[in-house]
Parts: C-alpha cells; sequence; structure tokens
C-alpha cells in the first residue's frame, strides 16, 4: 500500500466545499453548492449539484461554467429552482425547470440580486437588492456611463460613524430593500423605500405577508437593533414585533401561519449575549423565548477557515405546527436539536462534529445535514431522527483523502487557577512516532466570542504535517460553554483569559511528554492576534510568534476600526474619556518588553483591525532593533484566512510555515 503524504497549502486548490443543502418537500430531492479554488484564474466557483436521497446515487452537476451559483431555492411544488448566479455579471436571481432546460435569468437589478424567497403558490420571487435613493430597480441602463465616471476620483462626503465595513468597504449611499418578481411576466416591484436597510426573511404561509428584519432608528450610529417587521403585501404596511430592545433574525413561518420562530437576543451582554430560541404567536401577539434559561446558543460559533457560503438555518418546522429543529453551538460542538412549543428542547444528533448546514424539507422524520470533522473537511449526510443514523450522500473529497494523511484531535479538559472548566484540543504530528520531541504551536481564535470546534480547520493540518503539535482552547469569552464564561471576557482582556491559555500550556507540557518545552510558538487573528501581541509583551517562553490581523493599540482602534468605537466601549468597557485604560489593555504599551521573533501578517484593506494597528507594532519593535518582519496583502480585508484571493491565502500559509522553521 502506498504510503500516504501529508497535508500542504497548495491543497486548498485540490479541496472541495460542499454547502447549503436544500431538501425539498418530497423528503427525496436535495440540491447543494459546491465550491472549489481555482489556481489559474486565481478565483472561487461555486455549482449546484443534485442528489435524490433514497436512490443514493452519484450526485448530478446541474449548473457549469467559472462562475458562482448559489443559494438554490426549491419552488413550493419542487418543479423549480431559484439561485443566485454571477453568470451575468453582477449575481442576479436565476430560475430553472427541474425537469431539464437553461436557466432563465429573472432580475436585471443595476447592483445585483440575492436571497430568493418563493411565495406560497409558486408565482412570485421575492429578493433583497441593494439601491441608491430612487435608483431603478429592473434596468441596467446608465451603468456603462457610471463606470466612466467611476474612473475619475470623488471626494467621499462622511457625515454618519458606520461609513464604512470591513465587508463591503466604503458606504456608497446604497440601502438593502425587498422586491418581488413576478415569473410569468418578468416583472418586479419594489416593497420597502427610503433610508434604511430591510432583510428578507420568509414568506407567510397565506401569501399575504412578508417578515422581514430592519433597524428603523433615525440614529444608526448609536443604534445595535434589529427588529422583525410583518409587511403586508396589499398595503405595504408594516407591523413591529419586538420590541427594538435586541438583535432578532432568521424568522421563519410555522405552515398553519400561527407562529413565527426566530434567533435573537436583547443584548443583556452587548455582543456577548447568547443568542436564543424565540417564539412568536400571531395570534395573541406574545413573543416568548424558549431558551432563557438554558446555556445553549442557537446557531453556529464554529470558528473554520475552509468552508465557503455555508448557511445557518433558522428554525425549522415540522408539518405538525408543533415541533422544529435549529442547529445550537454547544461545548466544542455545532449539534442538531429537536424542539417543541411546550418548550421541549433535546438533541437529535449530538456527536464530536461541526454541523454546518440543516435541511428538512419540512419533515420530522429526517434531514441532511453537512457535517465537519478535524479529519474531515465536510461532506453531506442523510439524517434518520428515530435512530440517529447516518447515512452519507456526497464524497467530493475522496480523491484527495486517499492520498493525505491528516492528524486527529483530541479533545483536553482543564480547570484554571479560579476554577473554570476549560475545553480544548491537542493534535499531534501527522507523522507522529513514540519517543520524539516535537515543537508545539498554540493557535488562538478570533471574536473573542467564537468558538474552535471538532471541525476541519487547513492551517492547523499544514502545520500537523510539518511535525508541530498544535493546541487550541477556548479561553473564557468563547462561546459555547455558557452565558457567564463568554461574558467573563469583557473588561478584561489580557487577564483570566492570558492565564487560561497559558494554563493549558502548562497543562499540555505536563501532561504530554511529546512535547519540547524548548521549542514553543504561538500564532492568532484578530482577537488571536490580540493575544499573540499580549502573550510575547509578558512572557519570553514561546521562541517564535505570528501575529495576524491583530489590535495593538486600543486608542487609535476606537477611531479607525469599522467597529472601533463601540466594540471599544463594549469590550475594554472604557472609551476616549479614559485613555490610561485603553493603553494599559494595549499590546503596544508593552512593545519594549517583546524579545519573541515576531512575524506581522496584515491585510490593506483590513477595515476591522485597519492595518495601522500592524504598522504601530513593527515600527515600535523595529525601532528597537527587535527581530520582527511585516507582511502587508493587497487587495485584502479582515477575511483573508477564510475567503481571500487564493494566492494569498497559499501564500499566507506559507508565511506562518516559514518563520516556524526559522525560529523553531
Amino acid at each position: 500500500m502506498k504510503e500516504k503524504r501529508t497535508m500542504k497549502p497548495e491543497d486548498l486548490y485540490k479541496l472541495k466545499s460542499v454547502t447549503d443543502p436544500q431538501l425539498a418537500v418530497n423528503g427525496e430531492d436535495c440540491i447543494y453548492v459546491e465550491t472549489e479554488m481555482r489556481e489559474e484564474e486565481n478565483k472561487y466557483t461555486s455549482n449546484l449539484f443534485y442528489i435524490n436521497t433514497k436512490e443514493k446515487k452519484k450526485p448530478v452537476q446541474w449548473t457549469f461554467g467559472d462562475h458562482r451559483n448559489h443559494s438554490p431555492r426549491w419552488s413550493p411544488d419542487g418543479t423549480k429552482l431559484a439561485f443566485v448566479s454571477d453568470r451575468s455579471g453582477k449575481g442576479q436571481i436565476f430560475v430553472m425547470d427541474t425537469n431539464g432546460g437553461e436557466a432563465r435569468q429573472l432580475t436585471k437589478c443595476p447592483n445585483g440580486a440575492s436571497n430568493p424567497v418563493w411565495s406560497p403558490d409558486g408565482t412570485k420571487i421575492a429578493f433583497n437588492a441593494t439601491l441608491k435613493e430612487n435608483e431603478s430597480l429592473t434596468s441596467l441602463e446608465g451603468k456603462e456611463k457610471d463606470k466612466e465616471q467611476d474612473k475619475k476620483p470623488a471626494p467621499l462626503e462622511v457625515e454618519n460613524m458606520k461609513y464604512k465595513s470591513d465587508a463591503f468597504g466604503f458606504w456608497d449611499g446604497k440601502f438593502n430593500h425587498v422586491a418581488i418578481v413576478d415569473l410569468s411576466s418578468g416583472e418586479a416591484n419594489l416593497l420597502t423605500s427610503g433610508l434604511h436597510d430591510f432583510q428578507l426573511q420568509s414568506w407567510s404561509p397565506c401569501g399575504k405577508k412578508l417578515a422581514v428584519t430592519a433597524d428603523l432608528s433615525e440614529n444608526k450610529d448609536l443604534s445595535f437593533v434589529n427588529d422583525v417587521l410583518l409587511i403586508d403585501l396589499e398595503t405595504k404596511e408594516s407591523q413591529k414585533i419586538t420590541g427594538s430592545t435586541g438583535n432578532f433574525g432568521q424568522v421563519t413561518w410555522s405552515p398553519n401561519g400561527k407562529y413565527l420562530g426566530m434567533f435573537g437576543h436583547e443584548r443583556e451582554f452587548k455582543n456577548a449575549t447568547l443568542s436564543k430560541l424565540w417564539i412568536y404567536n400571531l395570534e395573541v401577539g406574545l413573543l416568548q423565548c424558549l431558551t432563557g434559561d438554558s446555556s445553549l446558543l442557537a446557531g453556529d460559533y464554529a470558528i473554520g477557515d475552509f468552508q465557503q457560503g455555508s448557511v445557518t438555518p433558522g428554525i425549522l418546522w415540522g408539518d405538525d405546527n408543533h415541533s422544529f429543529y435549529f442547529l445550537a453551538t454547544d461545548d466544542g460542538n455545532t449539534v442538531v436539536y429537536y424542539g417543541t412549543l411546550d418548550g421541549e428542547l433535546y438533541p437529535a444528533l449530538l456527536d464530536r462534529q461541526h454541523v454546518y448546514g440543516l435541511s428538512t424539507g419540512g419533515r420530522v422524520d429526517k434531514a441532511v445535514v453537512a457535517i465537519s470533522k478535524p479529519t474531515n473537511p465536510g461532506e453531506l449526510y442523510l439524517l434518520h431522527v428515530t435512530t440517529g443514523e447516518l447515512d452519507q450522500l456526497t464524497n467530493v473529497n475522496e480523491e484527495i483523502l486517499r492520498e493525505v494523511q491528516l492528524a486527529n484531535s483530541e479533545p483536553l479538559q482543564l480547570q484554571s487557577s479560579d476554577g473554570l472548566e476549560l475545553h480544548g484540543w491537542i493534535m499531534k504530528p501527522a507523522n507522529f512516532k513514540e519517543g520524539e520531541k516535537y515543537p508545539l504551536i498554540v493557535e488562538i481564535h478570533g471574536g473573542p466570542h467564537a468558538m474552535y470546534a471538532n471541525t476541519y480547520f487547513h492551517e492547523f493540518q499544514c502545520l500537523a504535517a510539518l511535525g508541530y503539535a498544535v493546541l487550541f482552547i477556548n479561553p473564557r469569552g468563547s462561546h459555547g460553554y455558557g452565558q457567564a464564561f463568554v461574558d467573563a471576557v469583557r473588561g478584561d482582556y489580557g487577564g483570566k483569559d492570558y492565564e487560561d491559555i497559558m494554563e493549558a500550556v502548562d497543562y499540555v507540557l505536563d501532561n504530554y511528554d511529546f512535547i519540547d518545552k524548548d521549542r514553543l510558538g504561538v500564532t492568532g487573528g484578530s482577537y488571536g492576534g490580540f493575544m499573540t501581541n499580549w502573550i510575547v509583551g509578558h512572557t519570553n517562553r514561546f521562541k517564535a510568534a505570528v501575529t495576524q490581523r491583530s489590535i495593538s493599540n486600543w486608542i487609535s482602534f476606537y477611531g479607525v476600526s469599522d467597529i472601533g468605537y463601540y466594540f471599544t466601549e463594549w469590550q475594554i468597557k472604557s472609551d476616549l474619556s479614559d485613555i490610561t485604560k485603553l493603553w494599559k489593555h494595549s499590546p503596544l504599551a508593552y512593545a519594549e518588553q517583546i524579545e519573541t521573533p515576531l512575524l506581522i501578517l496584515h491585510s490593506e484593506k483590513d477595515y476591522r483591525c485597519p492595518i495601522e494597528q500592524a504598522e504601530q507594532l513593527f515600527i515600535a519593535l523595529k525601532r528597537q532593533n527587535k527581530q520582527t518582519k511585516f507582511i502587508r496583502f493587497p487587495e485584502a480585508n479582515h477575511e483573508l484566512s477564510r475567503s481571500g484571493k487564493p494566492n494569498l491565502r497559499i501564500s499566507r500559509l506559507h508565511y506562518i510555515i516559514n518563520w516556524f522553521k526559522e525560529y523553531l
């Protein structure tokens, strides 16, 4: 038998991501999205694939080419499929007959269309479109002229604090609106208007209303709410059913139209508040939280660096109008939960795994789930709910996994010095041999309100392939371990969270004799970059460090980040009136103490943690003749490691690997 090789960065070009499974109402037909990276074109391509879950034959490709085809949604009777494609330039809504034939372009919006939602009778599709004030919905006329004008630089007038975002760049005057297009005539009409953003959620079973979410506050710079609105399609009048107390979304109707299910919270702990499960009774006008006393976190909050376009659905109702399924984040896993209107909640699929996709087709006996594990980049499975059995439906990464040896991760549990239970994993080198000593690299996730999980992580596999052990834990501030745990980091950055990580390092050194205690490395991104900076400013135990998209100075971060002023107030619990506290929590304040060789990686267009954070740290270290190097990634934002240009993602991994090779 041929010996398997180990993983390398370039294998991202061979791996395929399968996401967003959609099971039709017949419980058999399933459509999903398969995404891959193209090396020559340096881009991502996505296509739709069909599989019959009963026959379990080889999947059939339904769209082709090097475009992005995604967001597939079955018509209510299963005879048609709507999806989004950028084959004509901007992403637009297309419809195809499931019996065959060419897809037909349904929208021609000037800035693209997204998020298709079918009407109950299958004659119309609602969607989202971004438009400037008074911009036409259905015409592309004038766009060529706009392109010519765009070649000339123009000043940007800024009056609001929320004028930029890491995802979209500088705000250009567009608002997100809801529209409806008729399938037979192709006529499209706007449902919402004004200077607000509306996000389409779902269509009522009676066909008369749409559920949308929006923040209708006048001063959005100081507003952080998202309300659920019900819009009457005939009168266009809206009814707000949440009380502007928090953030709600992922709204779905029960089949009989009597209930709305949603995820959300009332911001009791700002952005550290657990997302809960809510039911709105339309007959009596009552909103009730079903998970108020539970530590369960509704949704998928696992951190990864591989899946493209994964979708977390809201409550998926059964046809009995009483029971439902949803995804939840819990103790290093994401799991499928079953619930009822009576308040029953229990796991329907509980294992060491990351469930990053779920679809039931309105059934209660089966579901299609997308699952990843440390040694499984991700595949689709048919879940038989009554037995808990899984039938594998796809095997898109079979070829590469036949030739590559992946490292598995072993869970570990320890207690912090102040009595908190800490959970994490140790990953041995891919070709581990008993009796040998190996260097250890500590990985720290971003957020900080996120969670490492039992999922595939390409960066970890590339490090394990080269003989490194990898330690990754969920320190306080992480999701998945209850409200008190996730809130514990606020106001204490660099305090007990730092101790959690260092105590985990001590734990593995005491309990795993294959680790060389004199060859320790550390890396992380975003909050993990902050913590990497903090660690090397407070200890010399690490021989090499790589900080990525990091925070170094909370004083300047307050004004330059797209979330700076409010994130700083929420997380550090301070503002510019107390720069002493902001400086106390800033790694830059301790630059003089940094002796560890530090590689600084940052994206030019990172508006979440702007590149000036890296520039300040680099100059401070270089001026003191410290061992450091600064790598700037062009045309990349905060999401470089997850969805950046393929060549830059590969380059980033090589920079990390080579730095540890040199200094470990």
